[in-house]
C-alpha cells in the first residue's frame, strides 16, 4: 500500500511532513490491516509518503531495498516479531529512527525494544497525535545537521551509525546510554536539566522513577570518563548534568 485517495480521518490535521528532498517516507509495519490503513491514511493526510505492510519479513526486505526515513514497527507480527526485525536491521547497520509499537503497560516490551535498536516506542492504544508528534521528532533528530559526529576533546559520537569512541577505543553502549550520551553533547558546555533528559530519553510520558537519570548517568561515567581518566560528564548541584566543563581527572 503506498497511497490512499480515501478522505482524511478526523484526526489529520494540517502541516507537511517535508525533508530536503521531498516527503518524508514512512514504513509502517503493522499486521492489523485496519490499523495499518488507518495510520497510513492518516499519515499521508499530514504529509507523509507512506508504505505498509502486514508481516515481519516483508518489512524486513522492504527496509533493506528502499530508502525509508522512519520505520513504524509493531512487535506481534507474522513471518518475524518486532524485535528481530529491528535487531537483523541494526546488525546490517540499517540505522532508519524506527519507532516500535508495545503493548498497553508493557514496560518490558519497552525496554527490549529500545535495547534491540528502538529510538522510540508507544504504547498500544495510542494518540495518533501523539503518533505524528513523535514521527516528526524523529525526523527532526534526523536532519542533515543533527547527523554531523559530535566530538569533545577525542570523545566521539556518531549519530549515523550509532557508536561512540574515545580516541581508537570504541565504547559499547545501551540504546538508552547512547540517547543521554547524545542529548548532553548536542549541548555540550550547557546544563542540562534532568526533567529535560527524562523527557527527551524517556519520552514525555515517561512515569518511572525520575531518579533512573541519575542510574544512566553513573552508566555513562563508567564507561565514557573513568576507563580514560577523564571527568567530562559534570553533576551540577539541583541544576542537572553538563558535559565539557571539566578536564581530565587526577586519576
Amino acid at each position: 500500500m503506498t497511497s490512499h485517495s480515501d478522505s482524511a480521518p478526523p484526526w489529520a490535521a494540517s502541516g507537511a511532513a517535508t525533508r530536503q528532498n521531498g516527503p518524508v517516507r514512512v514504513l509502517v509495519i503493522e499486521d492489523e490491516v485496519a490499523l495499518a490503513d488507518a495510520v497510513a491514511r492518516g499519515l499521508e493526510a499530514e504529509g507523509f509518503e507512506v508504505v505498509a505492510v502486514h508481516d515481519g519479513l516483508e518489512g524486513l526486505e522492504k527496509a533493506r531495498a528502499e530508502r525509508f526515513d522512519l520505520i513504524v514497527l509493531d512487535i506481534m507480527l507474522p513471518g518475524m516479531n518486532g524485535y528481530k526485525v529491528c535487531r537483523t536491521l541494526r546488525d546490517e547497520e540499517v540505522w532508519t529512527p524506527i519507532l516500535m509499537l508495545t503493548a498497553k503497560d508493557g514496560e518490558y516490551d519497552e525496554a527490549e525494544a529500545l535495547d534491540t535498536g528502538a529510538d522510540d516506542f508507544l504504547s498500544k492504544p495510542f494518540s495518533f497525535v501523539v503518533l505524528v508528534a513523535r514521527l516528526r521528532a524523529l525526523a527532526r533528530r534526523r536532519s542533515d545537521a543533527n547527523l554531523q559526529p559530535l566530538e569533545l576533546g577525542d570523545l566521539v559520537l556518531e549519530p549515523v551509525s550509532r557508536t561512540v569512541r574515545r580516541g581508537d577505543t570504541d565504547i559499547p553502549l545501551s540504546p538508552r546510554e547512547f540517547a543521554l550520551l547524545e542529548a548532553l553533547m548536542r549541548h555540550t558546555g550547557e546544563v542540562v536539566a534532568k526533567t529535560d533528559l527524562l523527557e527527551r530519553v524517556w519520552g514525555e510520558d515517561f512515569e518511572g522513577d525520575p531518579n533512573v537519570v541519575e542510574v544512566y548517568i553513573g552508566y555513562l561515567r563508567r564507561k565514557i570518563d573513568r576507563p580514560f581518566g577523564h571527568s567530562d560528564l559534570e553533576t551540577v548541584r539541583g541544576e542537572g548534568y553538563r558535559m565539557g566543563a571539566a578536564t581530565h581527572s587526577a586519576s
